[in-house]
C-alpha cells in the first residue's frame, strides 16, 4: 500500500500543482494539461517563473477548482480502500464535507485574488489586514476538518478515517504551497 499511496500522492501532486500553476497564471486549460504532462515527464518537478497574474478570472478559478476537487476525489478513492457498505457510507459524508471545504475555499480564493490585485500598492495596515484574514481562513478549514472526524470515525475504522484526513490534509498542502509560493512577498526589498 505503501509504494501505491505515494505513486497516486506523486501524481496528484504534479498533476494538481500543474492545473493551478498554468490555470493562476494565465494559462487556461489547455495549457494546464499540457504543464501537467510536461510536470510528470520532468519527475513532478514544476519550474515557475511568473509571480500570479492580477487577471485571474472568476472562471479560471471555477474551472480549476473543479478540476482539483475530483483528482482529490479520485486520490482518496483510490487509497482508501474501501469495502462496498464502506463506501456506501463514506462517499455522500464526503460529498458534504467537500461542499463545506469548497465555502471555506471560496474565502481562500477571494482573499488570494485580491492580493494578487493590491499587494503593489497596499499599506502596512492592509498587509496585516492580509495576514489575518488569510489565517482565519486557514482556521477555518482546520475547524472543520475537527468538525468532521467524529463522522467520518463513525462509518469507518480508525486507520482508514486516518488516512482519509492525511490524504485530504496533504493534496490540501500541495495546492495552497503551489498557489501561495506564486505570490509576492508582501516587503518589496528596496
Amino acid at each position: 500500500m505503501k509504494c501505491k499511496l505515494t505513486g497516486a500522492a506523486s501524481l496528484a501532486g504534479a498533476f494538481v500543482a500543474g492545473m493551478v500553476v498554468a490555470t493562476i497564471l494565465g494559462g487556461g486549460m489547455a495549457a494546464a494539461r499540457a504543464k501537467t504532462l510536461r510536470a510528470a515527464v520532468q519527475g513532478q518537478q514544476v519550474i515557475l517563473q511568473k509571480v500570479i497574474s492580477p487577471t485571474v478570472s472568476d472562471e479560471d478559478i471555477a474551472l480549476l477548482r473543479k478540476d482539483i476537487r475530483a483528482m482529490k476525489m479520485q486520490v482518496i478513492g483510490q487509497n482508501m480502500s474501501l469495502s462496498d457498505p464502506e463506501a456506501e457510507k463514506f462517499w455522500p459524508i464526503y460529498k458534504h464535507y467537500a461542499d463545506d471545504l469548497h465555502e471555506v475555499n471560496n474565502s481562500k480564493y477571494a482573499l488570494l485574488k485580491q492580493y494578487a490585485e493590491t499587494w503593489e500598492t497596499m499599506s502596512d495596515q492592509e498587509a496585516l489586514i492580509y495576514v489575518r484574514h488569510w489565517m482565519e481562513v486557514d482556521a477555518e478549514a482546520q475547524a472543520l476538518r475537527l468538525k468532521y472526524v467524529p463522522t467520518v470515525t463513525q462509518v469507518l475504522p480508525g486507520r482508514k478515517a486516518a488516512t482519509f484526513f492525511q490524504l485530504d490534509r496533504r493534496l490540501s498542502m500541495i495546492v495552497d504551497l503551489q498557489l501561495f509560493s506564486q505570490i509576492p512577498l508582501a516587503h518589496v526589498k528596496e
